[in-house]
């Protein structure tokens, strides 16, 4: 007996999407799941675009209100794909209606926000998830076993990479993204936020770093009519873009590894440049995302002018064989969104916290703040950990 769970999406852009087709899709992947996700609800306060949403997509009721959906009995589950600012009003909101929440990072703009949606998801005994989709890659996971298992040695140093263009034009929107009081710190929270659960998912626990920080595009116009993802605002009312561009990061790991984690929204040439490599004593892994289905490995004994060789993700890795039967047949972002809800779904069903948690959540926020500090002060900063 399968059960049904109805499920809602709080902010309904791209993301709201992605959320919304792999709720679609899951059952498809994952056919012994014992939750049967039904589209119930969709909140958006951009005039008509919930109406679209339910039409195109089969929810039941729309609205522009996302209190009508924690106040909704019909409503088991959310995603909570609106913008930075509101995640934690929102998260909050819903842990306390009771619902179990997948919200996408960064949890709100600070630390401070992601451990009071924490806080009140363990106090409401709900479960939840957050959007580090890049750990879901089969190519990911297997890199983090390679290493656990030793077979680059003990790692001596990683570079983990976040290049975009985005916002490299200058005429894209003045939009929330680039406000301080609504976007939080820029790019830290837009792709930094993956780079760090990377470094800890891959290595451990980040002991101490020391961050620089730049705007490179100072102004842009403010839009003149609601804007979806990177629009572009030709004509507008200039207005100072007041969070990151850049951040340059090094790193100290507990473990004792060195690492650099890098991320640019404004990087011309560079379309979803997001990758690692990390090195042992004795080998090396490679990852790059627009590869996503590869890895680079070198591992032996020769040290010097050792080979890498290139390893195509199949069945036996990570998630790989609930899409496909056999090794280099390639995945796609959306589906590692599926498997974020397939573990979204199954924390619900079992009890038991399945992939990125609120708890990874608040690590990574409080590297990003420590970033933050870092390139203020211009010195080592200790991320302030949970527990």
């Amino acid at each position: 007996m399968v059960d049904a769970l109805g499920v809602a999406v709080v902010g309904f852009g791209w993301m709201g999407r992605v959320h919304t087709q792999a709720y679609a899709r899951v059952r498809h992947h994952y056919p012994h799941l014992p939750l049967r996700p039904e589209l119930v609800a969709v909140a958006e306060e951009v005039p008509g675009r919930a109406e679209e949403a339910a039409e195109r997509f089969g929810f039941a009721s729309a609205t522009r209100d996302w209190r009508e959906v924690a106040a909704d009995p019909r409503v088991h589950a959310v995603s909570i794909t609106a913008p930075n600012f509101l995640h934690r009003e929102i998260a909050v909101a819903m842990a306390g209606a009771g619902k179990h929440i997948w919200i996408e990072k960064p949890v709100g703009l600070t630390a401070r926000d992601a451990r009071a949606v924490a806080d009140a998801v363990a106090g409401a005994g709900v479960q939840g998830s957050v959007g580090f989709n890049y750990r879901n890659a089969p190519a990911v996971e297997a890199a983090r076993d390679l290493i656990a298992a030793g077979e680059i040695g003990t790692v001596t140093h990683v570079r983990i990479r976040l290049f975009s263009d985005y916002a490299a034009h200058p005429e894209g929107a003045l939009t929330w993204r680039f406000e301080r009081e609504r976007g939080g710190s820029g790019v830290l929270g837009d792709l930094a936020s993956h780079g760090a659960d990377l470094a800890r998912f891959l290595l451990g626990e980040i002991a101490s770093l020391t961050a620089d920080t730049a705007v490179f595009l100072p102004e842009r116009a403010r839009p003149t009519a609601a804007t979806a993802g990177h629009s572009r605002a030709a004509g507008g009312e200039p207005g100072p873009v007041e969070n990151e561009d850049y951040v340059s990061c090094l790193l100290r790991f507990a473990s004792g590894a060195r690492g650099v984690l890098e991320a640019c929204r404004v990087s011309v040439g560079e379309q979803n440049n997001y990758g690692f490599e990390v090195h042992g004593t004795t080998g090396a892994v490679y990852w790059d995302f627009r590869r996503m289905n590869e890895l680079g490995v070198s591992r032996g004994t020769a040290y010097q002018d050792q080979p890498v060789s290139t390893v195509y993700v199949g069945p036996g890795h990570g998630e790989f064989a609930a899409f496909q039967p056999g090794a280099a047949n390639a995945m796609g972002y959306d589906d590692l969104k599926v498997v974020e809800a397939h573990r979204f779904l199954r924390s619900i069903a079992e009890g038991t916290p399945y992939g990125a948690t609120l708890t990874d959540a608040v690590h990574s926020a409080a590297v990003l703040d420590a970033m933050t500090r870092s390139a203020e002060r211009g010195a080592w900063i200790r991320p302030e950990l949970p527990g």
